[in-house]
């Protein structure tokens, strides 16, 4: 598959994204001292799609990203800056 221009670009920073977002997974869940099967229960979910969110293969909704950070016992903070 050929990609151009912007597309790629958009591909790419969803990559960076996804693999930004499965680190803070994996961080806050070791932290946490939680395997991945358990995070996987905890969500209704499988250590298979935890070990696909932390590895950057996968990005989760950002309802599923709460779920995750709330079932590993994080509070999540947004701002915005003006």
């Amino acid at each position: 598959m050929i990609m151009e221009g912007s597309l790629k670009y958009e591909v790419i920073e969803s990559q960076a994204d996804a693999v930004y977002t499965g680190q803070i997974v994996e961080d806050a869940r070791k932290k946490a001292h939680i395997t991945q099967a358990e995070l996987g229960r905890r969500i209704g979910s499988d250590k298979a799609y935890i070990s696909r969110i932390e590895n950057g293969k996968t990005e989760p909704k950002v309802s599923t990203f709460f779920r995750i950070m709330n079932a590993i016992g994080c509070n999540i903070e947004i701002s915005m800056e003006l």
